[in-house]
């Protein structure tokens, strides 16, 4: 059966753009071809089912991948479907001719479960992307067939002759080249397969040859010592205690029975993951373990959402909320997408919305349109139906869970809150399903919705929404709102100043407003214009003299808290202007008080406000208009260093005026 020939192709410089171009990860070589032999077993089981080939009763379907880092070679073993002569000069010589797709068109009318992972037939070439040399040995399952050997170096020749692999199945073993050695490295290839191949749906087994050999003759070792004791049991006591005996050996056998279970190979993947089995017969502690398993991560996922769907596309799939720590976690999770239990890729735009990037999971759809490489999408309509069906039941989820569950809801609150703001930002259909069920939290911790709260403040603060970004930093504007009964919500992530605008966009008759930003009428009472203006100006000169900043904004008011004597307002556009601007990176010249839409308001219902007014000729009085101005400052924003050192001097300073 010898035979020479040539490759199919209509182009010599095949291999290189393979090599370079075809894939973008040099590690996906073992993907593929895992994938081949898993594709192999399938092919079998399937023929099993229809009647054309009897399955021994203890077989055991499996892919193995062996690496001798001696001879740096990389091996993969299946025991599935085999090839023939003709077989391999059909799918093996002619480049791009899948064996896949040939097999599900023949069979395409027979009825299975079983799914066949490759289409393009380019796989198998993915080895010589690190190998100088490759070979395949292989025997078909089909009766009477001569098993058969290939091998090529990359170029376009090959030979091919009768082989003496003697097991049905393929072997295919890389030679690798110079710059490919990492890959019989152990660590590094059960990196790649726990990468690649950790779901795939056949059992794959990981071979180091080297250390099989040592483990091999430390075991010949082992069995030699045990020969050599010799236990001398005298008759008259074996009889004495045989059924003693009988029972010792059935335990030593059961010990033993364990622990060749032990020692046994373990598959190093999963052949059913979570996602395949239905949602009604999946635990929590299956969904957390199959969570920590595949993330690392060993915080509880607060929930998540089983995606099962077969029409009109195949998809299945499970997307996690992770609890987020915002001090110290980057708000960014991880999705894998899959196709047939095989690993794609992470966190594919197309088919994973940008907001959802910040959930964990894994979404398996066959039907995706893969290109040649299996590493990308092509551009496809079907691909935006996947992911509106993605967007659609995470938002059902949450929807359903504010609705049946509004406690567990509440308590997810501030760990999802980002997640959903944003996808309201960036996702109009979403925004449309979640809109009712955007909760913020009040000044009593309950949690309200925009028009619960707008209702119930509708005659204090019609249409405006007042609002915390630093419990710490406002509190002296927290208890005048509490003392005159007026309601503010929480919003304290960073994510909340692009939502703001995004709900006022929205809602157009609704205003904003930080509780810093102005005083309304609940907090003061009436004075006459022409006494303010006189105050103001008589204030102004004061405090501008005594603090140095030309550029004071003075306001006086007639507080109903008399034990207040100043605060700083901050215009409410302005201020969002200028944090616009630090987002982005921009410089800001107008910082510091006295700047465009800051103001320092003065009481004067308070003693200190009217010290300062009626004691004109006190050497206490500029000490006092620069402390009411720096507690002021304090109230609503950080000290520079030196001016923080000037006010902790001036308070000891006044201390020990109090002393004398």
């Amino acid at each position: 059966m010898a035979k020479q020939g040539s490759l199919s192709i209509n182009s010599e410089n095949i291999f290189p753009i393979i090599k370079k171009w075809l894939y973008s990860d040099h590690d996906i070589f073992i993907r593929e071809l895992v994938s081949n032999g898993c594709d192999a077993v399938t092919k079998l089981k399937k023929l099993s089912v229809m009647g054309e080939f009897e399955e021994a009763d203890d077989e055991k379907y499996k892919v193995e991948v062996r690496i001798n880092p001696t001879d740096k070679t990389l091996t993969f073993i299946d025991n599935g479907i085999g090839m023939t002569e003709d077989e391999v000069d059909e799918y093996i010589n002619q480049i791009a001719f899948s064996g896949a797709a040939a097999f599900m068109e023949q069979y395409k009318d027979k009825a299975s479960d079983e799914q066949i992972i490759g289409h393009f037939g380019l796989g198998f070439y993915s080895a010589f992307m690190v190998a100088d040399k490759v070979t395949i040995d292989t025997l078909s399952y089909k009766e009477g067939a001569t098993p058969v050997h290939w091998e090529c170096d990359g170029g376009t020749e090959f030979d091919m002759e009768d082989g003496d692999k003697a097991e049905r199945g393929t072997t295919i073993t890389l030679y690798l080249n110079d710059e490919s050695y990492e890959f019989c490295n152990e660590y590094r290839c059960r990196e790649v397969l726990n990468k690649y191949c950790s779901f795939m749906p056949v059992e794959i087994y990981f071979v180091n040859e080297e250390e099989e050999a040592k483990k091999a003759e430390e075991a010949a070792k082992k069995d030699a010592e045990e020969k050599v004791i010799d236990v001398d049991v005298k008759d008259a006591d074996a009889k004495e205690n045989n059924a003693d005996t009988e029972d010792g050996d059935s335990e030593v056998t059961l010990e033993e029975e364990e622990e060749e279970e032990d020692d046994a190979p373990k598959p190093i993947n999963q052949i059913h993951p979570l996602w395949t089995k239905h949602p009604n017969d999946c635990t929590d502690e299956e969904y957390k373990e199959f969570y920590r398993d595949v993330f690392h991560d060993y915080k509880e996922p607060l929930f998540w959402i089983h995606l099962n769907m077969d029409y009109p596309f195949n998809l299945k799939g499970i997307l996690y909320f992770p609890k987020i720590n915002t001090k110290y976690d980057t708000i960014e999770g991880t999705i894998k997408l899959y196709n047939n239990q095989v690993f794609i890729a992470d966190n594919i735009k197309e088919v994973i919305p940008e907001y959802l990037l910040l959930l964990k999971g894994c979404i398996d759809c066959p039907d995706l349109p893969l290109n040649v490489s299996r590493s990308a999408l092509q551009n496809d309509g079907f691909v935006k139906k996947i992911s509106n069906y993605i967007t659609k039941k995470v938002a059902e989820k949450l929807s359903g869970m504010c609705k049946t569950d509004r406690e567990n809801y509440e308590k997810y609150w501030d760990d999802i809150s980002p997640f959903i703001k944003f996808g309201c930002i960036r996702d109009q259909k979403f925004n449309d399903k979640m809109k009712d069920y955007i909760i913020f939290k009040n000044m009593e911790g309950k949690y309200v919705t925009l028009p619960d709260y707008l209702e119930a403040g509708k005659e204090k603060y019609e249409n405006n929404v007042f609002y915390i970004t630093d419990e710490v930093a406002q509190s002296q504007y927290i208890n005048m709102f509490k003392e005159q009964e007026i309601d503010a919500i929480y919003l304290t992530h960073q994510i909340d100043t692009t939502f703001i605008t995004h709900l006022e966009q929205r809602n157009p008759e609704v205003k904003f407003l930080r509780i810093d930003s102005e005083l309304t009428d609940n907090f003061k009472e009436t004075i006459d214009e022409n006494e303010e203006k006189e105050l103001t100006e008589k204030l102004s000169e004061k405090f501008k003299k005594a603090t140095g900043v030309e550029n004071l904004i003075v306001k006086v008011e007639k507080l109903k808290n008399a034990d207040m004597p100043s605060m700083i307002t901050v215009s409410e556009q302005t201020r969002r202007m200028s944090e616009m601007m630090e987002m982005y990176g921009m410089s800001n010249s107008s910082t510091g008080l006295g700047a465009e839409g800051e103001t320092l308001v003065l009481n004067m219902n308070n003693d200190l406000v009217q010290y300062v007014l009626n004691n004109d000729e006190s050497e206490n009085t500029t000490t006092i208009c620069q402390q009411l101005y720096d507690l002021a400052r304090l109230a609503n924003h950080p000290l520079k260093p030196e001016e923080m050192t000037a006010f902790v001097a001036r308070s000891n300073k006044i201390l020990a005026i109090l002393t004398k």
